[in-house]
């Protein structure tokens, strides 16, 4: 059970990061007043709290990650933040003055960081704006790979952060560093990331889109995810 701890520490702060990426959603509730932004500080306290008092609780476990820790970490990576990508569509939904269900909600975060494509919610073109930000936003978060995002801006990873690489990596990049640091290689794959991302979006505003639509349609084209709204 003990073995469990450095990867719990670990899973706290991955929480903490998935919450500030609320505040994506937020800003356009705000700007485009679609009158749901509640719901996204509530998502974002309670995420954010759970994996604060993961951490803390954890804090002392400082353990190089070993490679079963990153098998672990990448499965409770993928159970838990969907559980956190789920609440602010049930609290969107209460406050439109309709149920959704947490099977529903669940199924639709993790369809959307997994970018596999698929949708169970319909009258996707009269959900509010924040909600359909999420919706892709989250597309093009799991299009790269949250933990190698971390691996990225996380350096209290450690050497242990290659064996996140490793296990959240598809394909022939896992066993190839493209730097001599492997923080420096997802640092440089984001950048390539980034860099499609910013292009893609530039084209489809440039080609007649709106910017929100063109952000959008970027989120789910450059992580090849296919949910649109």
């Amino acid at each position: 059970m003990r073995d469990l701890f450095p990867v719990l520490r670990v899973l706290g702060v991955l929480m903490v990061f998935f919450a500030l990426s609320m505040n994506v959603p937020l800003a356009v509730s705000w700007l485009w007043q679609d009158g749901m932004w509640q719901a996204w500080p509530a998502s974002m306290l309670v995420t954010a709290v759970v994996g604060v008092l993961v951490w803390f609780f954890m804090r002392h476990h400082k353990q190089e990650l070993q490679p079963r820790h990153g098998v672990i970490l990448v499965t409770l990576v993928w159970v838990c933040l969907p559980l956190s990508a789920a609440l602010p569509m049930m609290l969107v939904y209460n406050q439109m003055g309709q149920d959704l269900s947490f099977t529903y909600a669940y199924f639709e975060a993790v369809s959307g960081l997994t970018t596999a494509g698929a949708s169970v919610l319909s009258h996707l073109d009269t959900l509010p704006v924040s909600l359909n930000i999420w919706r892709t936003f989250l597309q093009w978060i799991g299009g790269m790979g949250i933990l190698i995002l971390a691996v990225a801006i996380m350096p209290l990873l450690g050497v242990g952060a290659s064996q996140l690489f490793r296990a959240e990596a598809a394909g022939p990049v896992k066993d190839t560093k493209l730097t001599p640091r492997i923080t420096g290689t997802a640092k440089g794959l984001w950048g390539v990331y980034a860099v499609f991302s910013i292009s893609c979006f530039l084209a489809f505003w440039l080609g007649g889109m709106t910017p929100l639509d063109a952000l959008m349609h970027m989120f789910t084209t450059v992580s090849l995810g296919g949910v649109l709204a």
